[in-house]
C-alpha cells in the first residue's frame, strides 16, 4: 500500500511532447485519423525519436503511467452496468464503428414518463370527451380488423388507449383495447378493469381470445366466462375441448372456468361425458395432472351429490357410475387387441379370435348387467356387443370394428384404436363439425360427414364407423366413381346415368372438404384415406399430418384427383364450374369465422398434439396465412380458384397412389 502512496499526478508543465501524441494515438487507433501507410511509417518512426528524446533528457528519473479514460460528448450523469465493448482496430476505410449500446431492448425513461402522464388517472377527465378524427378512425378500424394473432405497436396501443372511451360502444375493440393495458400499473389495471365492466358485451368469439394465456388477469378471464354462459350446451359443446386445454392457462386450480365447466356439466349428461374424457386423458401430462385431477374430483363430488339427477329419473351416484362403466368397457377392450394381436396368421385368423374371445371368455360383453352410456354419444344406451358382427380392419394396429346394440332396439357400430394417438383427429373432427355448423348458419349445406371421434388415453379411442369405401378400392373395382354411384343411384335422363341428387351430393362434398383441408393444412392425402359413401357424400379420414406437414414432396395445395374431377364431367364441364362455386362461396364464409377457429388453436398451444406442441407460434400463423385476410373477397375467389387449377394440375401425387396402394397389397 506505501508504494501505490508514491504515486501522483503528473504536473501539467512536466507532462511535454508526449501526452499531446499520445491523443494523436488514440484517435489514430479509434479510426478518427485518415490511415495513409506511407505518411504512417514516418509519423511512427518520428514518434519513436521523440519519445527516446524524453526519455534521456538529462535529470528525467520518472516513469511514466499514461492511462486513457473515455471520453464522451456530453457530460455522463448515469451509466448501467452492463458489458463494455471495445471495437476491434479498423483495418479498412469505413468509417462505421459498432458500439455496444446498453439500451437496446429498455425502457426509455422519457417515453415512460411520457405513457404515464397520458394514462394517469386525471388524463381520464379529458379522454372521455375525445372523438377520433376520420384518419384515427380509420386507423382504429384497421385495428379492430387485426386476427387475435397479430402484435399490437406502441403507436396503436396509445391510439386505442387514447379513445379507449368512445370505443365502449364497440363490442370488438374490447379485447384489443386489453391488449393496450399494463397490468403491472396498479392504477391503470384497476381503470381497465372498470371499463371492461361497462364496455358492450363482447361475443362468445371473443370471450375464448380472453381465455389465451395472454391473458393472465383472473378478473378478465372471470369476465370471459360470465359470457361464455350465454352460450347454449350445443354451441359449449363445439368449444369444450378448447376450453379444458385453457384450464392449463388459469392461475388457479378452483378457477372460476373449472367451476363453470362443471355447473354447466351437471346439467347436461352429454356435457359431463365428454368432460370427464377430456380431463382423463390430460392425467398423463405430468406437468398439469394435479389440476386436471382437481377438476375430475370436483366433477364426481358434484355429480354424487345431485339428487334428482340430469335426466329427473336417476340420482347422482347411477349417474355417474354410467360413466364410469365407459372406462371399464374400453380398458377390455385394450385387452381384447392385445390378445388379438398376439395371433399368429393373416386378418381373418385374428377375426375368428375376436369373436371366439367375445363368445366365450368374453361374453358378459355380449349382454351388459346394466347399459352403459356410449363415449362417442352418451344419449345413446348400449346394452351389449354383436359377436358376429364384430370384426378387425387389415392394417398395422389391427383396429377392431365392433357393433353394439342400443337400448332402443338399434345399433351402432363403432371403430377402436390402441397404438395410435387420436388426440389430433379428434381435434380435426372438431373442426370439420364447427365448419359444418358455420356453412349451414350461412344456409350452405355441403354434405360433410363430420363423424365421431373420441380419444380415451395418449395412444387409444374411438371412432365412429360410417358405412363406406375407399376410392383406392372403388377405382379398383368400378374403374370409376360415376360406374359405383350408378350402381346406387341410376337415372337415365340424370347426368352421367346417376340422379342429380346424387351428383350434386358428390360435388358439394367435393367442395367442402377441399376447403376445409387447405384451411387446415391436411397432409398425406392418398386414395385410401379418401371415402365415399353410397349417397354420393366424399369425406377424409386419418389426420396425422396437419397445419402443413406432409411427408410427401411437393404436395398439391388441395386433394383433388382427375377421378374425381372426371366424376363431375371434366374442367369444361357446368358441373367442375359448379364446384368451384362451392368451393368459393365456402372459402369466403369461412373466412368470416377466422378469428374463432383462431382462437380455438391458440387454445390447443398447450396441448400434447404432435403438430401443435412441435411449435405452436408457427402452427397458427399457417393457418392465419390460409385465410387471406390481406384480400378482399372477390379477390379471395381469383385465389381459390386459381389454388384448386394448380391442384387439378398437380399430376405427381398420382405415382404417390400407386406406390400406396403396393404397399397396401404387400401389408
Amino acid at each position: 500500500m506505501a508504494h501505490f502512496q508514491q504515486l501522483r499526478l503528473v504536473p501539467k508543465h512536466e507532462r511535454g511532447e508526449l501526452e499531446r501524441l499520445e491523443k494523436l494515438m488514440n484517435k489514430y487507433e479509434r479510426g478518427q485519423i485518415q490511415r495513409i501507410d506511407w505518411l504512417d511509417r514516418l509519423a511512427f518512426n518520428a514518434m519513436d525519436k521523440v519519445k527516446e528524446r524524453e526519455s534521456n533528457k538529462a535529470g528525467n528519473s520518472h516513469l511514466y503511467l499514461v492511462v486513457d479514460f473515455c471520453s464522451f460528448e456530453h457530460r455522463v450523469v448515469f451509466q448501467e452496468s452492463g458489458a463494455n465493448f471495445l471495437p476491434p482496430p479498423i483495418v479498412s476505410t469505413n468509417e462505421l464503428v459498432i458500439v455496444w449500446d446498453p439500451e437496446v431492448g429498455k425502457i426509455n425513461p422519457s417515453e415512460h414518463k411520457q405513457l404515464k402522464l397520458a394514462r394517469s388517472l386525471t388524463r381520464g377527465i379529458i379522454d372521455k370527451d375525445l372523438k377520433p378524427s376520420i384518419t384515427e378512425r380509420k386507423s382504429i378500424q384497421r385495428i379492430l380488423k387485426y386476427p387475435p394473432t397479430r402484435f399490437l405497436s406502441g403507436d396503436e396501443r396509445q391510439l386505442l388507449w387514447k379513445f379507449r372511451f368512445s370505443l365502449m360502444s364497440e363490442k370488438r375493440a374490447l379485447t384489443k383495447f386489453l391488449r393496450c393495458v399494463e397490468w403491472s400499473d396498479v392504477q391503470e389495471a384497476k381503470q381497465a378493469l372498470e371499463l371492461m365492466g361497462r364496455w358492450e358485451t363482447i361475443d362468445v368469439c371473443d370471450a375464448l381470445e380472453l381465455l389465451s394465456p395472454v391473458f393472465e388477469k383472473e378478473e378478465v378471464r372471470a369476465y370471459a366466462v360470465s359470457v361464455l354462459e350465454r352460450a347454449d350446451d350445443e354451441e359449449l359443446q363445439c368449444y369444450l375441448l378448447q376450453l379444458v386445454q385453457a384450464l392449463r392457462f388459469e392461475r388457479s386450480d378452483k378457477s372460476r372456468l373449472c367451476q363453470f365447466l362443471v355447473q354447466r356439466s351437471l346439467r347436461n349428461i352429454e356435457l359431463a361425458s365428454f368432460l370427464r374424457w377430456y380431463v382423463a386423458v390430460e392425467l398423463y401430462d405430468p406437468a398439469f395432472a394435479k389440476r386436471y385431477y382437481f377438476t375430475y374430483e370436483i366433477l364426481e363430488e358434484n355429480m354424487m351429490k345431485l339428487a334428482s339427477g340430469v335426466n329427473g329419473n336417476d340420482d347422482g351416484f347411477k349417474l355417474w357410475q354410467s360413466l364410469v362403466r365407459q372406462t371399464e368397457l374400453t380398458a377390455q377392450l385394450c385387452s381384447i387387441m392385445r390378445d388379438v394381436r398376439n395371433v399368429r396368421g393373416n386378418t381373418q385368423k385374428k377375426i375368428e379370435k375376436l369373436r371366439q374371445l367375445l363368445s366365450g371368455l368374453l361374453s358378459e360383453l355380449t349382454y351388459f348387467e346394466e347399459p352403459i352410456r356410449s363415449p362417442l354419444s352418451p344419449g345413446i344406451l348400449i346394452t351389449g356387443l354383436e359377436p358376429a358382427e364384430s370384426s378387425i380392419f387389415k392394417s398395422a394396429l389391427h383396429p377392431l370394428r365392433l357393433t353394439f346394440r342400443t337400448a332402443s332396439g338399434g345399433s351402432c357400430k363403432i371403430i377402436f384404436k390402441k397404438g395410435d394417438d387420436i388426440r389430433q383427429d379428434q381435434l380435426v373432427v372438431q373442426m370439420v363439425s364447427l365448419m359444418d355448423r358455420l356453412l349451414k348458419a350461412e344456409n350452405l349445406d355441403l354434405c360433410l360427414t363430420p363423424y365421431k371421434v373420441l380419444a380415451t388415453g395418449q395412444d387409444e379411442g374411438m371412432l365412429e364407423f360410417i358405412p363406406s369405401r375407399s376410392l383406392a378400392q372403388i377405382l379398383s373395382e368400378h374403374r370409376s366413381i360415376i360406374s359405383y354411384l350408378q350402381k346406387f343411384h341410376p337415372d337415365e335422363h340424370g347426368p352421367f346415368g346417376i340422379t342429380a341428387t346424387c351428383l350434386d351430393t358428390f360435388i358439394k362434398s367435393c367442395a367442402g372438404y377441399s376447403v376445409i383441408t387447405y384451411i387446415l393444412g391436411i397432409g398425406d392425402r392418398h386414395l385410401d384415406n379418401l371415402l365415399l359413401r353410397d349417397d354420393g357424400r366424399l369425406f377424409h379420414v386419418d389426420f396425422g399430418f396437419i397445419l402443413g406437414r406432409d411427408p410427401k414432396p411437393f404436395p398439391p395445395p388441395m386433394k383433388l384427383c382427375k377421378e374425381m374431377v372426371e366424376a363431375m364431367g371434366g374442367t369444361e364441364s357446368q358441373y367442375y364450374t359448379r364446384f368451384k362455386t362451392y368451393c368459393c362461396e365456402a372459402y369466403n364464409i369461412l373466412r368470416k369465422s377466422s378469428n374463432l377457429i383462431l382462437n380455438l388453436f391458440h387454445l390447443m398451444a398447450g396441448s400434447n398434439i404432435p403438430d401443435i406442441a412441435s411449435d405452436p407460434e408457427k402452427g397458427i400463423l399457417k393457418l392465419q396465412e390460409k385465410f387471406n385476410l390481406d384480400l378482399d373477397d372477390e379477390a379471395c375467389i381469383h385465389f381459390f380458384q386459381g389454388l384448386i387449377t394448380d391442384s387439378v394440375n398437380a399430376l405427381f401425387p398420382q405415382m404417390v397412389e400407386t406406390i400406396h396402394r403396393w404397399a397396401q397389397y404387400w401389408r
